[in-house]
């Protein structure tokens, strides 16, 4: 399916450079806020007190925040949990202040706002599960990264490994580098967004790399610059269909789905749009400059591969 196709060839390749170095002084900046500024963690990462409270009827989210706001308490979550009637409550947390403290401080402030608010439980998460759900985390990134890296060397070949291994941790790097600028809050969900992004990013440089090998079967006498600037424009009416329904999606997650998908739609809206800007400008430009060629993609000849309409097809590799 394509709303349009393109007849000419967009030289992307020709600017690659360009593109590049914008790309890498974005990539330091982030770099330099992360160690700078560092990331503002949630109550998963940083322990705190869990609440779990329950209402007769279905919980404002927003009056909930509002009271507990009051209290002088600051990156506190609250969300459904179950049912509309029952909403989580994490709380950071507080120097001088036990966890019991804290937990009936805010229960008494719910029930002066609506006297059906009963507490159901109420926990302390310590530092040390943060520091486990942290280490956790890179392990999981790491494990995404190893294995997107031999998918791609088995399916393509090495230099298309390296080069889409290095455009999407330049996506994760980003991501993190904005929120450590803006300091908006690091959870759980965020380091989901943020492995989906890993995913979703091979994704589109899979495709490209997918029609750079075909284009080096079919035309013959083109060399990598111009086959990669042809398996781009080919795909162009492919991304805007299927990222543009993606980010719809995420944006409607982002202005519609309240404060607890907040972090997560913005994290995957930034991913999306870098994803979609690394795998045509990072990853298709390293390939070019490690040298991918013919030689490296196709075993033998490809003769019975040509495109018979193609002027260029016939000559001998």
């Amino acid at each position: 399916m394509e709303f349009f196709k393109i007849k000419r060839d967009i030289p992307f390749m020709r600017h690659a450079l360009v593109f590049n170095l914008i790309s890498f002084i974005t990539f330091l900046a982030a770099v330099f806020f992360l160690f700078s500024r560092g990331l503002h963690l949630s109550v998963e990462f940083t322990g705190g007190t869990l609440m779990e409270v329950s209402y007769s009827q279905p919980a404002d989210l927003n009056a909930v925040r509002n009271v507990v706001a009051k209290l002088g308490l600051t990156d506190v979550q609250v969300q459904n949990f179950g049912t509309a009637r029952d909403v989580l409550i994490r709380l950071p947390v507080q120097k001088g202040v036990s966890s019991a403290q804290q937990s009936e401080q805010v229960m008494t402030a719910l029930k002066g706002a609506d006297a059906t608010a009963s507490m159901r439980r109420t926990e302390f998460v310590g530092p040390q599960v943060g520091d486990e759900l942290a280490i956790d985390g890179l392990k999981a990134l790491a494990f995404v990264v190893v294995g997107i890296m031999l998918y791609l060397a088995i399916r393509f070949e090495w230099k298309f490994a390296v080069a889409a291994i290095i455009a999407n941790l330049h996506d994760v790097i980003i991501i993190l580098g904005f929120f450590a600028f803006f300091q908006w809050e690091f959870s759980l969900p965020v380091l989901a967004a943020v492995l989906a992004v890993l995913g979703y990013s091979v994704n589109e440089s899979v495709v490209i790399f997918d029609r750079i090998r075909e284009n080096f079967r079919r035309f013959r006498k083109m060399n990598s610059q111009q086959i990669i600037d042809s398996a781009i424009t080919s795909t162009i009416s492919r991304t805007i269909i299927t990222h543009g329904c993606t980010q719809i999606m995420v944006l409607s997650m982002l202005f519609f789905g309240g404060a607890t998908l907040h972090y997560f739609a913005m994290a995957l809206t930034i991913g999306i749009l870098f994803g979609i800007y690394s795998s045509v400008f990072v990853a298709a430009s390293i390939a070019m400059w490690l040298g991918i060629q013919r030689e490296d993609l196709i075993k033998g000849g490809a003769k019975k591969d040509e495109d018979p309409n193609d002027p260029n097809a016939g000559a001998i590799v």
